[in-house]
């Protein structure tokens, strides 16, 4: 190749650099560079996020690590793009993006996702105050009673019956009363009731109970005395109905589900009844037909 080829050669490759094709070329693969570099810094800080708070919730599982792992995934999401973002303005720009952005963000959220910022503020407020926890049976004020199963930026899910999930946002649970059956303890609890006649013997049916409750392999003390010793709760005499005394006990137990112990307790304790002569009384109609002549 002699001088006037290589010059022309060189030439066209510098027309090349400087023509528009190259220079779309050239943003299309920033762009890609940019995009693959956010795509492995995400996978990177999702991973050491997952790796820390498996290692959190070996030592200590809770509402408010479940909560919080979701909350700090959904950050680094943020992070990545404002980051992602600011690499087209300049490494010396960074900081001044990153907080544009921010600011842009805050305000979309303020004026178009109000109850969104709600859901979560509830959900950070719940996970540090832990009104309840996962596992716990609760009762709220509009009824709806469950065993609570998970808590994500928006909302907590309450198992009720069966496998039913209810889905309640976190800024309405946060602002309802609760009636929390197993604040403070390390197992479940459930209030159960039963009706006896009113001829029939209440300390006979309390000792039954208990024996029930006690000889069940689905319960464990749950009541704590003062000495720290831990028992099984007493049955009481709860109160006067129309055509019945009502007698309830709380029965506490391990994760097993509610209906079992129900089922389980309700069996034991009508047959107990039945053998000892205990009334479980019912209503009934007594129908009198007219005399007709």
């Amino acid at each position: 190749m002699n001088n006037s080829n290589s010059k022309d050669f060189i030439d066209s490759i510098e027309a090349f650099f400087d023509s528009e094709e190259w220079a779309w070329v050239s943003v299309i693969f920033e762009i890609a560079l940019t995009l693959l570099l956010c795509w492995l810094a995400y996978k990177i800080l999702s991973k050491i996020s997952r790796t820390v708070f498996k290692r959190l919730e070996k030592k200590q599982k809770g509402l408010h690590i479940s909560f919080f792992r979701k909350f700090v995934n959904i950050i680094i999401a943020i992070g990545v793009i404002v980051l992602g973002i600011s690499a087209f303005a300049g490494a010396d720009n960074v900081w001044k993006t990153a907080l544009g952005g921010t600011s842009i963000v805050i305000a979309v959220l303020t004026f178009a996702a109000q109850d969104v910022i709600k859901d979560i503020l509830a959900g950070i407020m719940i996970s540090i105050y832990k009104p309840f926890d996962i596992g716990d049976r609760i009762e709220l004020e509009n009824g709806t009673a469950g065993i609570i199963e998970d808590i994500t930026l928006r909302h907590v899910v309450i198992i009720t019956v069966g496998t039913l999930r209810q889905i309640i946002p976190n800024s309405k649970i946060n602002s309802m009363s609760i009636v929390n059956c197993s604040y403070g303890l390390n197992c479940r609890s459930l209030l159960m009731k039963f009706s006896i006649g009113y001829d029939s013997d209440v300390d006979l049916a309390k000792q039954l109970i208990e024996k029930v409750v006690e000889d069940s392999p689905l319960t464990i003390p749950g009541k704590k005395k003062p000495d720290g010793t831990m028992i099984y709760s007493p049955a009481f005499f709860n109160e006067f109905a129309d055509s019945a005394l009502i007698i309830g006990v709380i029965v506490y137990y391990k994760a097993v589900p509610t209906e079992k112990i129900k089922d389980s307790i309700n069996s034991e304790v009508r047959a107990a009844f039945n053998e000892n002569g205990i009334e479980i009384p019912y209503n009934y109609i007594n129908v009198i037909a007219p005399n007709h002549r």
